[in-house]
Protein backbone atom coordinates (compact mmCIF):
# COMPACT_ATOMS: atom_id res chain seq x y z
CA UNK A 1 0.00 0.00 0.00
CA UNK A 2 1.29 3.48 -0.93
CA UNK A 3 2.45 5.76 1.85
CA UNK A 4 0.51 9.02 2.25
CA UNK A 5 2.46 12.09 1.14
CA UNK A 6 -0.30 14.51 2.15
CA UNK A 7 -2.90 13.79 4.84
CA UNK A 8 -5.62 16.39 5.41
CA UNK A 9 -7.86 16.06 8.47
CA UNK A 10 -10.97 18.10 9.23
CA UNK A 11 -9.80 21.09 7.20
CA UNK A 12 -12.10 24.09 7.41
CA UNK A 13 -11.62 27.56 5.97
CA UNK A 14 -14.05 30.38 6.76
CA UNK A 15 -13.79 33.86 5.31
CA UNK A 16 -15.48 36.86 6.92
CA UNK A 17 -17.93 36.80 9.81
CA UNK A 18 -21.57 37.37 10.63
CA UNK A 19 -23.82 37.81 7.58
CA UNK A 20 -20.77 37.99 5.32
CA UNK A 21 -19.32 34.67 6.47
CA UNK A 22 -18.39 32.22 3.71
CA UNK A 23 -17.35 28.62 4.38
CA UNK A 24 -14.90 27.85 1.56
CA UNK A 25 -13.89 24.45 2.98
CA UNK A 26 -16.03 22.37 5.32
CA UNK A 27 -14.23 19.66 7.33
CA UNK A 28 -12.29 18.21 4.41
CA UNK A 29 -10.54 14.84 4.91
CA UNK A 30 -8.21 13.77 2.10
CA UNK A 31 -5.20 11.49 1.60
CA UNK A 32 -2.82 11.90 -1.35
CA UNK A 33 -0.40 9.01 -1.79
CA UNK A 34 3.31 9.39 -2.44
CA UNK A 35 4.16 9.22 -6.13
CA UNK A 36 0.56 9.64 -7.34
CA UNK A 37 -0.84 12.17 -9.76
CA UNK A 38 -3.93 13.22 -7.83
CA UNK A 39 -6.59 15.40 -9.43
CA UNK A 40 -8.87 17.70 -7.45
CA UNK A 41 -11.78 18.83 -9.60
CA UNK A 42 -14.81 21.02 -9.09
CA UNK A 43 -16.71 23.84 -10.68
CA UNK A 44 -15.77 27.48 -10.10
CA UNK A 45 -16.19 28.41 -6.43
CA UNK A 46 -16.20 24.78 -5.23
CA UNK A 47 -13.21 25.39 -2.92
CA UNK A 48 -10.44 23.60 -4.82
CA UNK A 49 -8.08 26.61 -5.11
CA UNK A 50 -8.58 27.42 -1.43
CA UNK A 51 -7.62 23.83 -0.64
CA UNK A 52 -4.36 23.95 -2.60
CA UNK A 53 -3.46 27.35 -1.11
CA UNK A 54 -3.92 25.88 2.36
CA UNK A 55 -1.66 22.92 1.52
CA UNK A 56 1.33 25.19 0.79
CA UNK A 57 0.34 27.73 3.47
CA UNK A 58 -0.39 30.60 1.07
CA UNK A 59 -3.62 30.61 3.07
CA UNK A 60 -4.14 29.56 6.69
CA UNK A 61 -7.12 27.31 7.48
CA UNK A 62 -9.58 28.11 10.24
CA UNK A 63 -9.17 24.64 11.73
CA UNK A 64 -7.91 21.15 10.90
CA UNK A 65 -4.53 19.56 10.16
CA UNK A 66 -2.35 19.20 7.06
CA UNK A 67 0.42 16.61 7.29
CA UNK A 68 3.06 16.49 4.56
CA UNK A 69 5.27 13.44 4.96
CA UNK A 70 4.00 13.24 8.58
CA UNK A 71 4.94 16.87 9.34
CA UNK A 72 2.09 19.16 10.42
CA UNK A 73 2.60 22.20 8.19
CA UNK A 74 0.22 24.35 10.23
CA UNK A 75 2.72 24.37 13.10
CA UNK A 76 5.54 25.76 10.93
CA UNK A 77 6.75 29.34 10.68
CA UNK A 78 9.85 31.25 9.59
CA UNK A 79 12.71 29.08 8.33
CA UNK A 80 10.71 25.88 8.75
CA UNK A 81 7.95 27.22 6.52
CA UNK A 82 10.51 28.38 3.93
CA UNK A 83 12.03 24.89 3.95
CA UNK A 84 8.58 23.39 3.40
CA UNK A 85 8.00 25.57 0.34
CA UNK A 86 11.20 24.21 -1.22
CA UNK A 87 9.75 20.73 -0.87
CA UNK A 88 6.28 21.77 -2.10
CA UNK A 89 6.53 23.74 -5.35
CA UNK A 90 3.65 25.33 -7.24
CA UNK A 91 2.81 26.28 -10.81
CA UNK A 92 -0.01 28.64 -11.72
CA UNK A 93 -2.42 29.32 -14.56
CA UNK A 94 -0.75 32.62 -15.48
CA UNK A 95 2.86 31.32 -15.31
CA UNK A 96 4.11 34.17 -12.99
CA UNK A 97 7.42 34.58 -14.86
CA UNK A 98 9.78 37.52 -14.37
CA UNK A 99 9.37 39.41 -17.65
CA UNK A 100 12.73 41.24 -17.43
CA UNK A 101 14.72 38.01 -17.00
CA UNK A 102 15.46 35.49 -19.73
CA UNK A 103 14.50 31.82 -19.50
CA UNK A 104 17.73 30.72 -17.80
CA UNK A 105 17.53 33.44 -15.17
CA UNK A 106 13.85 32.70 -14.49
CA UNK A 107 14.71 29.07 -13.80
CA UNK A 108 17.83 30.02 -11.80
CA UNK A 109 16.03 32.61 -9.65
CA UNK A 110 15.00 30.26 -6.77
CA UNK A 111 18.52 28.84 -6.74
CA UNK A 112 19.97 32.35 -6.45
CA UNK A 113 17.67 33.09 -3.52
CA UNK A 114 18.78 29.83 -1.86
CA UNK A 115 22.44 30.86 -2.24
CA UNK A 116 23.40 27.99 -4.56
CA UNK A 117 26.87 28.67 -6.11
CA UNK A 118 26.59 30.03 -9.67
CA UNK A 119 28.39 27.12 -11.38
CA UNK A 120 26.18 24.57 -9.63
CA UNK A 121 23.05 26.63 -10.34
CA UNK A 122 23.92 26.97 -14.04
CA UNK A 123 24.43 23.22 -14.31
CA UNK A 124 21.05 22.60 -12.68
CA UNK A 125 19.36 25.09 -15.03
CA UNK A 126 20.72 23.27 -18.09
CA UNK A 127 19.44 19.94 -16.70
CA UNK A 128 15.99 21.39 -16.08
CA UNK A 129 15.70 23.06 -19.49
CA UNK A 130 16.56 19.73 -21.08
CA UNK A 131 13.85 17.99 -19.05
CA UNK A 132 11.19 20.48 -20.19
CA UNK A 133 12.45 20.63 -23.77
CA UNK A 134 13.61 24.26 -23.85
CA UNK A 135 17.38 24.07 -24.25
CA UNK A 136 17.18 26.22 -27.40
CA UNK A 137 15.26 28.97 -25.55
CA UNK A 138 17.64 29.61 -22.64
CA UNK A 139 18.35 33.21 -23.75
CA UNK A 140 14.81 34.07 -24.84
CA UNK A 141 12.54 36.35 -22.78
CA UNK A 142 8.99 35.44 -21.72
CA UNK A 143 7.49 37.87 -24.26
CA UNK A 144 9.11 35.80 -27.03
CA UNK A 145 7.56 32.52 -25.86
CA UNK A 146 4.25 30.80 -26.55
CA UNK A 147 1.89 29.98 -23.68
CA UNK A 148 3.06 26.37 -23.60
CA UNK A 149 6.72 27.40 -23.53
CA UNK A 150 6.03 29.83 -20.67
CA UNK A 151 4.43 27.04 -18.68
CA UNK A 152 7.43 24.79 -19.37
CA UNK A 153 9.68 27.52 -17.94
CA UNK A 154 7.42 27.73 -14.88
CA UNK A 155 7.63 23.94 -14.45
CA UNK A 156 11.44 23.99 -14.74
CA UNK A 157 11.60 26.77 -12.14
CA UNK A 158 9.30 24.80 -9.81
CA UNK A 159 11.60 21.78 -10.11
CA UNK A 160 14.76 23.77 -9.30
CA UNK A 161 14.55 23.04 -5.57
CA UNK A 162 14.10 19.25 -6.07
CA UNK A 163 10.60 19.25 -4.56
CA UNK A 164 8.76 16.20 -3.26
CA UNK A 165 5.37 17.66 -4.24
CA UNK A 166 4.30 19.74 -7.24
CA UNK A 167 1.02 21.63 -6.91
CA UNK A 168 -0.62 22.69 -10.18
CA UNK A 169 -3.38 25.30 -9.86
CA UNK A 170 -5.32 25.31 -13.17
CA UNK A 171 -1.92 25.02 -14.88
CA UNK A 172 -3.39 24.30 -18.32
CA UNK A 173 -6.51 26.48 -18.27
CA UNK A 174 -4.89 29.27 -20.33
CA UNK A 175 -3.62 26.86 -23.01
CA UNK A 176 -5.16 25.47 -26.19
CA UNK A 177 -6.09 21.75 -26.28
CA UNK A 178 -2.96 20.53 -28.13
CA UNK A 179 -0.62 22.49 -25.84
CA UNK A 180 -2.57 21.24 -22.82
CA UNK A 181 -1.93 17.65 -23.89
CA UNK A 182 1.81 18.27 -24.27
CA UNK A 183 2.07 19.93 -20.83
CA UNK A 184 0.14 17.07 -19.22
CA UNK A 185 2.43 14.55 -20.95
CA UNK A 186 5.42 16.47 -19.56
CA UNK A 187 3.98 16.37 -16.03
CA UNK A 188 3.36 12.65 -16.38
CA UNK A 189 6.96 12.13 -17.53
CA UNK A 190 8.26 14.16 -14.56
CA UNK A 191 6.13 12.09 -12.18
CA UNK A 192 7.40 8.80 -13.60
CA UNK A 193 11.03 9.90 -13.97
CA UNK A 194 11.45 11.69 -10.63
CA UNK A 195 8.77 10.12 -8.45
CA UNK A 196 7.36 13.56 -7.56
CA UNK A 197 3.83 13.57 -6.14
CA UNK A 198 1.69 15.86 -8.32
CA UNK A 199 -1.57 17.47 -7.24
CA UNK A 200 -3.61 18.95 -10.09
CA UNK A 201 -6.41 21.45 -9.44
CA UNK A 202 -8.72 21.74 -12.43
CA UNK A 203 -12.29 22.19 -13.60
CA UNK A 204 -11.66 20.15 -16.75
CA UNK A 205 -12.45 16.45 -16.68
CA UNK A 206 -10.26 15.88 -19.76
CA UNK A 207 -7.22 16.79 -17.63
CA UNK A 208 -8.20 14.25 -14.98
CA UNK A 209 -8.84 11.54 -17.55
CA UNK A 210 -5.49 12.01 -19.31
CA UNK A 211 -2.98 11.64 -16.48
CA UNK A 212 -4.44 11.28 -12.98
CA UNK A 213 -4.24 8.10 -10.88
CA UNK A 214 -6.88 9.26 -8.40
CA UNK A 215 -9.48 11.99 -8.35
CA UNK A 216 -11.26 13.97 -5.65
CA UNK A 217 -14.45 15.81 -6.55
CA UNK A 218 -15.15 18.87 -4.42
CA UNK A 219 -18.46 20.74 -4.36
CA UNK A 220 -19.53 23.64 -2.14
CA UNK A 221 -16.42 23.23 0.03
CA UNK A 222 -16.93 19.51 0.72
CA UNK A 223 -15.55 16.34 -0.84
CA UNK A 224 -18.41 14.49 -2.52
CA UNK A 225 -16.45 11.70 -4.22
CA UNK A 226 -12.93 10.24 -4.16
CA UNK A 227 -11.21 7.22 -5.66
CA UNK A 228 -9.29 5.93 -8.66
CA UNK A 229 -10.27 7.75 -11.85
CA UNK A 230 -11.76 4.71 -13.55
CA UNK A 231 -13.66 3.78 -10.35
CA UNK A 232 -15.23 7.21 -10.01
CA UNK A 233 -16.01 7.39 -13.73
CA UNK A 234 -17.59 3.94 -13.81
CA UNK A 235 -19.59 4.32 -10.59
CA UNK A 236 -20.27 8.06 -10.41
CA UNK A 237 -22.44 8.75 -7.36
CA UNK A 238 -22.56 12.51 -6.73
CA UNK A 239 -24.51 15.14 -8.65
CA UNK A 240 -21.28 17.11 -9.16
CA UNK A 241 -19.52 13.99 -10.46
CA UNK A 242 -22.35 13.24 -12.87
CA UNK A 243 -22.15 16.73 -14.32
CA UNK A 244 -18.36 16.68 -14.61
CA UNK A 245 -18.37 13.27 -16.30
CA UNK A 246 -21.20 14.27 -18.63
CA UNK A 247 -23.75 11.93 -17.10
CA UNK A 248 -26.23 14.73 -16.45
CA UNK A 249 -26.56 17.55 -18.93
CA UNK A 250 -26.61 21.24 -18.09
CA UNK A 251 -29.67 22.60 -16.29
CA UNK A 252 -30.82 24.64 -19.29
CA UNK A 253 -30.95 21.55 -21.49
CA UNK A 254 -34.18 19.61 -21.94
CA UNK A 255 -34.73 17.23 -19.04
CA UNK A 256 -34.04 13.59 -19.89
CA UNK A 257 -36.44 11.96 -17.43
CA UNK A 258 -35.61 8.52 -16.01
CA UNK A 259 -32.68 6.88 -17.77
CA UNK A 260 -30.11 4.14 -17.41
CA UNK A 261 -26.37 4.72 -17.78
CA UNK A 262 -24.15 1.92 -19.03
CA UNK A 263 -20.34 1.95 -18.93
CA UNK A 264 -18.21 -0.53 -20.84
CA UNK A 265 -14.62 -1.26 -21.76
CA UNK A 266 -14.22 0.42 -25.13
CA UNK A 267 -11.05 -1.52 -25.97
CA UNK A 268 -12.80 -4.86 -25.79
CA UNK A 269 -16.46 -4.24 -26.61
CA UNK A 270 -16.97 -4.44 -30.36
CA UNK A 271 -20.10 -6.59 -30.53
CA UNK A 272 -23.48 -4.86 -31.11
CA UNK A 273 -24.72 -5.14 -27.53
CA UNK A 274 -27.92 -3.15 -27.89
CA UNK A 275 -28.90 -4.94 -31.09
CA UNK A 276 -28.43 -8.27 -29.33
CA UNK A 277 -30.49 -7.08 -26.37
CA UNK A 278 -33.36 -5.79 -28.54
CA UNK A 279 -33.47 -9.02 -30.57
CA UNK A 280 -33.45 -11.11 -27.41
CA UNK A 281 -36.08 -9.20 -25.42
CA UNK A 282 -38.10 -7.26 -27.98
CA UNK A 283 -37.72 -4.12 -25.84
CA UNK A 284 -37.05 -1.01 -27.93
CA UNK A 285 -34.19 1.07 -26.54
CA UNK A 286 -33.79 4.80 -27.19
CA UNK A 287 -30.24 6.22 -26.94
CA UNK A 288 -30.12 9.69 -25.34
CA UNK A 289 -26.35 10.15 -25.59
CA UNK A 290 -23.14 8.18 -26.09
CA UNK A 291 -19.44 8.91 -25.98
CA UNK A 292 -15.98 7.41 -25.53
CA UNK A 293 -13.33 8.50 -23.06
CA UNK A 294 -9.68 7.56 -22.54
CA UNK A 295 -8.81 7.11 -18.88
CA UNK A 296 -5.29 6.13 -17.91
CA UNK A 297 -4.56 4.96 -21.45
CA UNK A 298 -7.69 2.78 -21.59
CA UNK A 299 -10.90 3.42 -23.52
CA UNK A 300 -14.26 3.55 -21.77
CA UNK A 301 -17.62 4.03 -23.41
CA UNK A 302 -20.78 5.29 -21.79
CA UNK A 303 -24.36 5.49 -22.99
CA UNK A 304 -27.49 7.05 -21.60
CA UNK A 305 -30.61 5.08 -22.52
CA UNK A 306 -34.21 6.23 -22.11
CA UNK A 307 -35.91 4.10 -19.49
CA UNK A 308 -39.01 2.16 -20.70
CA UNK A 309 -42.31 3.27 -19.15
CA UNK A 310 -43.18 -0.28 -18.03
CA UNK A 311 -41.64 -1.24 -14.68
CA UNK A 312 -41.41 -4.86 -15.89
CA UNK A 313 -39.45 -3.77 -18.98
CA UNK A 314 -37.22 -1.51 -16.81
CA UNK A 315 -36.27 -4.49 -14.65
CA UNK A 316 -35.62 -6.63 -17.73
CA UNK A 317 -33.47 -3.88 -19.28
CA UNK A 318 -31.28 -3.43 -16.22
CA UNK A 319 -30.95 -7.16 -15.50
CA UNK A 320 -30.20 -7.99 -19.15
CA UNK A 321 -27.49 -5.34 -19.52
CA UNK A 322 -25.81 -6.47 -16.30
CA UNK A 323 -25.83 -10.07 -17.54
CA UNK A 324 -23.81 -8.79 -20.52
CA UNK A 325 -21.09 -7.69 -18.07
CA UNK A 326 -21.84 -3.96 -18.26
CA UNK A 327 -21.78 -1.46 -15.42
CA UNK A 328 -25.38 -0.26 -15.16
CA UNK A 329 -26.97 2.42 -13.00
CA UNK A 330 -30.27 4.23 -12.96
CA UNK A 331 -30.24 8.01 -13.47
CA UNK A 332 -33.23 10.05 -12.38
CA UNK A 333 -33.50 13.62 -13.67
CA UNK A 334 -34.34 15.81 -10.69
Amino acid sequence: MSKPMIAIEGLTKIYGSGDGMVTALNRVDLTINKGDIHGIIGMSGAGKSTLIRCINRLDTPTEGRILIDDQDVLTLSGKELSALRKRVSMIFQQFNLLMQKNVSRNVRYPLEIAGVPRAEANKRVKELLEIVGLTSKENAYPSQLSGGQKQRVAIARALASNPDVLLCDEATSALDPMTTQSILALLQDINQRMGITIVIITHEMAVIRQICDRVTIIDNGSIVEEGSVDEVFTHTKSTAGRRLFGVVKAENQEKIGDAVRIVFDGDERHEPLLSQFILKTGIAVSIISADMNRIGGKSYGQMMLKMPTSYEQRATLIEGLREMGLTVEEVHDS
